[in-house]
């Protein structure tokens, strides 16, 4: 029996969500993987440019070193004196009392989706998502994002008009400063439902001198060009072309920190682990779903369950800086992809998920033959299960390219079967993919992918199955050795077990212009009767053990020859289909007697 050493493994990983890089910090524990958000980072996926003429020495491992988008720095104070009356209504809907800059990403909670509420603005029922992108004009180090990688952006939708507020339009000049820019940080924009709202404002640069603009403020034009109806990105190109003195009318916004709150990208990360209504896969009813406990609920964070999640690299996104890893969910529908600092850092990581996910297989198999009602003894419609995990399937695409795709294979007491993903019903393990019988089916290959093993070499193994319309050949990627390993010897065992369990194959044909059965017995070897016209059983015309067997072959369309020595010669069986499946039964009966003699290894 095996003993498994698993690993708990904990540190910063960057997550890909939806064209840009989270930084989250990922704990490891024997079943879960649970991941909290830190902060956005540029990089790959993400726009980066920079607006100011300051150095970029402000960027740390491709993270700003400015406070979190909405959160001013430094000028708290300021606005908190010249706005006093502006606290009861901005901690309404924060959670939290303060000035209308004081506006802090995660303020009150989760506080993701849409918020309900009059912000002076004309918007239908006055909604907008918590998801506008922050550019920054003149900041330390400042980058702006993509409007396209809005984690929940609204494409095509127009914006609210901007008039009607209760507080009064504003023209405010400011003149740039030889470096530095105008010092603010913008976000929003007609794709994200928001008006462009200032979301930050640099302390001691032009936009903080002339004490005029507040966070909050919605930019209605720049220079008298209107940005009322505005995307992110061309405001972010009209402050760029706006010259040394820039013309800002502006309008402030009383309930804004709903616009600022950051959302919950980790949490709400799409991902369906195990379902209820199929507890014994986990033993848990809430395994896959996000866990908050009192005193973390305020963290965007993701619990995962590792149970027959499937943990790859290289698989469905290049990696050519060897540092990225896939985890897939058991319903093939969400793929997490995380990226390390290096190649070993990943290789690190890798180990210790897959680990994890395999010290866990044994318990979850004997899980799903509960489920199904299966067991070793039993005669069930749900046979027993022997293994069960995740594989790469190469498919042939157009113009003879190759690529694999994430397959689930079980091995039952008789046959190999391929799903999509994790089947969650009875209903579902019934109709799988594919199916072939393990007796009809012989290994061919396991190692390299190459002629020789090499650094990075795929591994992998493929079979061959007999069948009606000839052999099937499929060929299978695996992640680590330990897998081909197992998979292998899987393979054998279960062909060598079902002979053993079978024990016995016939089929009718034709013989010399008769109608006779050909039966291949596991002991017994070779019985060739006449086809009975009565159920008593047709005479026995030939009968001959495996060892006198001297040669045996088929034409690949019906028929089977077959040499025992003997005065009849060489007999020629025309079995009306494929003969693949009887050669294939054959040699699985003959490898398996050889390997109970202890002649095979």
């Amino acid at each position: 029996m095996a003993i498994w050493t698993r690993a708990d493994k904990n540190g910063q990983l960057d997550l890909l969500l939806r064209d840009r890089w989270i930084r989250v910090a990922a704990e490891l524990t024997r079943e879960t993987l649970t991941l909290t958000a830190e902060a956005e980072i540029t990089g790959q996926g993400a726009n980066h440019l920079d607006y100011s003429n300051s150095s970029s020495a402000g960027l740390r491992n491709g993270m700003s070193n400015g406070s979190d988008p909405g959160l001013p720095s430094g000028n708290q104070n300021r606005h908190e004196q010249q706005h006093p009356n502006q606290n009861q209504n901005h901690g309404a809907r924060g959670g939290r009392s303060g000035s209308p800059g004081r506006v802090s990403a995660g303020v009150g909670g989760s506080g993701r989706g849409q918020h309900e509420g009059n912000y002076g603005l004309n918007s239908p029922g006055g909604k907008y998502n918590n998801n506008g992108t922050n550019s920054d004009f003149g900041s330390p180090g400042s980058s702006y994002g993509s409007p396209g990688s809005s984690f929940s952006s609204r494409q095509g939708e127009i914006p609210v008009g901007l008039d009607g507020s209760a507080e009064a339009v504003r023209k405010v000049r400011v003149v740039k400063q030889e470096s530095g820019g105008l010092g603010i940080s913008i976000k929003g924009g007609r794709e994200n439902r928001m008006p462009i709202l200032i979301s930050k404002i640099f302390p001691g640069l032009a936009a903080d001198q002339s004490r005029a603009l507040r966070v909050g403020d919605a930019i209605l034009s720049v220079n008298g060009n209107d940005l009322r109806d505005a995307t992110h990105d061309l405001a972010v190109q009209a402050l760029k072309k706006a010259g040394k003195e820039v013309t800002l009318e502006v309008k402030y916004i009383r309930e804004v920190s709903p616009l600022f709150k950051k959302p919950s990208l980790v949490a709400d990360l799409p991902w369906d682990g195990v379902r209820p209504q199929s507890p014994n896969y986990s033993g848990s009813e809430d395994s896959g779903s996000p866990k908050h406990s009192s005193s973390s609920s305020h963290k965007d964070r993701k619990v995962i369950s590792l149970k027959m999640c499937f943990i790859s690299r290289n698989l469905t996104m290049p990696d050519l800086e060897n540092r990225l890893l896939e985890l897939h969910s058991p319903d093939g529908q969400h793929t997490v992809v995380l990226r390390c600092k290096d190649g070993p850092s990943a290789n690190s990581w890798f180990t210790a998920v897959h680990t994890n996910i395999a010290a866990l297989l044994p318990q979850t198999l004997a899980h799903i033959n509960a489920y199904l009602g299966a067991s070793a003894a039993s005669s069930s419609t749900h046979p027993h299960l022997k293994h069960i995990g995740w594989l790469a399937e190469q498919v042939q695409l157009d113009g003879g390219r190759h690529q694999f795709r994430p397959v689930v294979m079980a091995l039952t007491e008789k046959d190999i079967l391929l799903f999509e993903s994790v089947p969650w019903s009875r209903e579902a393990w019934s109709i799988p993919l594919l199916t072939h019988p393990l007796l009809a089916t012989r290994l061919v290959h396991s190692g390299s992918a190459r002629s020789s093993p090499a650094q990075g070499a795929d591994l992998v193994f493929a079979t061959r199955t007999g069948t009606g319309r000839g052999i099937e050949s499929h060929v299978f990627r695996v992640e680590t050795h330990w897998d081909l390993s197992s998979w292998t010897r899987a393979l054998v065992q279960g062909g060598h077990a079902a002979a053993e369990l079978i024990k016995e194959v016939s089929i009718g044909c034709t013989l010399n212009r008769q109608d006779v059965r050909l039966t291949l017995h596991y002991e017994k070897g070779f019985t060739v009767t006449r086809e009975p016209a009565e159920p008593t059983g047709g005479a026995v015309l030939y009968r001959y053990p495996f060892e006198k067997l001297k040669m045996s072959a088929d034409d690949g369309i019906r028929n089977l020859y077959l040499d025992f020595g003997g005065p009849e010669g060489e007999m020629v069986f025309d079995l009306h289909s494929g003969p693949k499946p009887v050669v294939f039964v054959l040699h699985s009966f003959l490898s398996a007697k050889l390997t109970r003699m202890g002649l095979l290894t």
